[in-house]
């Protein structure tokens, strides 16, 4: 790509930054005014950028807008961060100074805010399941008919989830946990209810007299685990945004994507945690869509965050406060 002059990039800089608070192309004369020159002179630099592919022209009007090269050349050279309003700061310092909540929730409740003051979507990819191996499970009893069950992962990593079992004796759970722990212990914690289906259901009913009950009891503990990945908050704030509000094929084949693990698995991972601008194609979601995510890691627990919004989303804005929180999960 050509170098482009400081009034090129400042060209570039002001009509991403104006589009990206409104969606109207972009014109020489609003421009040649904050430049203090003429608009022919605009014009001749708006056309340089057309060539080079940073700007597009729309059909409707002789403004420009940014290519998706435009928003990358901007995000990678252009672009200063936002600092977090005192607003904004105060909502997730309250969530994250929170003692009583678990990190899961403190994240959660964190995007929830993010998605309100952003009108974007957001994610939490959890710790990738194939990535765990399971330990062992372990059962607390809690009155006669309620329990624990513990899934423990190889990772350190410990989920809980209430069960309900009726008329079944503590001798026959205790055999239950001791086939899975024997037979499926190293697993992959998704495979583990495919294992359980093949491996443990042909055989239960030869050491447990309650066997269906159970086995069902456990299938459903891990298949839910497992499928717990993926936290997607505030999936109809892109209905908000004009690229998607009247065009109703857009906005179906965008709520599949954004129903399917599939699309969230497909957002590239890295070992690192810088944070990471998918813009447009690059998203894998939809050429109108900008995927900014990263990496976090406290102790045991690590996963991705990110928030998808339109390519014409407030980048700068977005980079802060996913900094801010990775920052506040790592501390």
């Amino acid at each position: 790509m050509a170098v482009l002059s400081q009034r090129q990039e400042k060209i570039l800089k002001l009509i991403v930054e104006r589009y990206i608070k409104e969606p109207i192309p972009v014109g020489s004369k609003v421009l040649s005014k904050i430049l203090n020159c003429s608009s022919a002179t605009v014009r001749n630099e708006m056309a340089t950028l057309e060539d080079n592919g940073l700007l597009e022209k729309t059909h409707t009007s002789s403004g420009r807008v940014p290519s998706e090269a435009g928003y990358r050349y901007y995000v990678d050279n252009l672009m200063e961060l936002k600092k977090m309003n005192a607003e904004d700061m105060l909502k997730l310092q309250i969530v994250f100074k929170n003692q009583q909540l678990a990190l899961s929730d403190v994240i959660s409740k964190s995007l929830q805010i993010i998605s309100d003051m952003t009108n974007y979507t957001t994610v939490v990819l959890g710790n990738s399941s194939h990535e765990n191996l399971l330990k062992q499970i372990e059962v607390v009893p809690i009155d006669e008919e309620s329990m624990v069950v513990l899934i423990v992962t190889d990772r350190g990593y410990v989920e809980h989830k209430n069960i309900k079992l009726q008329d079944v004796s503590t001798d026959e759970i205790k055999k239950t946990v001791g086939l899975i722990n024997n037979l499926i212990s190293g697993t992959p914690i998704d495979e583990v209810s495919k294992k359980l289906e093949f491996e443990i259901k042909p055989i239960i009913g030869n050491y447990v007299r309650q066997h269906e009950q159970l086995y069902n009891v456990f299938y459903h503990v891990f298949n839910d685990f497992s499928s717990h990945d993926v936290n997607v908050v505030g999936r109809t704030k892109m209905l908000e945004q004009p690229e998607f509000s009247n065009n109703v094929e857009k906005i179906k084949n965008l709520f599949n994507k954004l129903e399917s693990e599939d699309t969230f698995s497909s957002i590239e991972e890295d070992d690192d945690n810088n944070i990471k601008v998918f813009i447009g194609e690059e998203s894998k979601i939809d050429d109108d869509v900008t995927v900014i995510k990263t990496k976090f890691r406290n102790g045991n627990e690590e996963g991705t965050i990110a928030i998808i919004g339109p390519k014409r989303m407030e980048y700068d804005r977005v980079v802060g406060l996913l900094e801010y929180m990775r920052e506040n999960i790592e501390r």
